[in-house]
């Protein structure tokens, strides 16, 4: 929940670079809230009686943006350009290619896009 959160406070901060657990921490978290609106909507939908989604697409528009921004985040951490997150339009093997570049190890030491944040983490641990 902690990398969740972090990604939330970082809203729309398409500079700097993410880490893979932050990256994949948040992708998890937004896929449990994604469920848990569907359920409330299911549940309203069926106790209303009208098939009435008000929560999905609420959480939907929120979350859209800091998905975006961790996303090229994390394509800096892989010393990429952010423009890298158009490759997941391409039809096929875009979203394939994107996906291989999001699990990419990050480059150690700084990069193009900022320091690593691996060893900012591991400095701040030491002390």
């Amino acid at each position: 929940m902690k990398w969740y959160l972090d990604a939330l406070k970082k809203y729309a901060q398409f500079d700097g670079r993410s880490r893979r657990q932050e990256y994949w921490m948040f992708r998890l978290f937004s896929v449990l809230f994604m469920f848990a609106a569907l359920v409330i909507d299911f549940l309203i939908a069926m106790l209303a009686d009208i098939p009435l989604f008000i929560f999905t697409p609420l959480y939907i528009l929120a979350i859209i943006l800091p998905s975006i921004a961790i996303t090229v985040r994390r394509l800096h951490d892989t010393n990429n350009s952010g423009w890298m997150f158009l490759v997941g339009f391409i039809p096929f093997v875009g979203g394939i290619w994107l996906l291989v570049l999001e699990v990419t190890e990050g480059t150690h030491g700084p990069n193009d896009y900022g320091e690593d944040p691996k060893e900012i983490r591991e400095l701040i641990q030491s002390h």
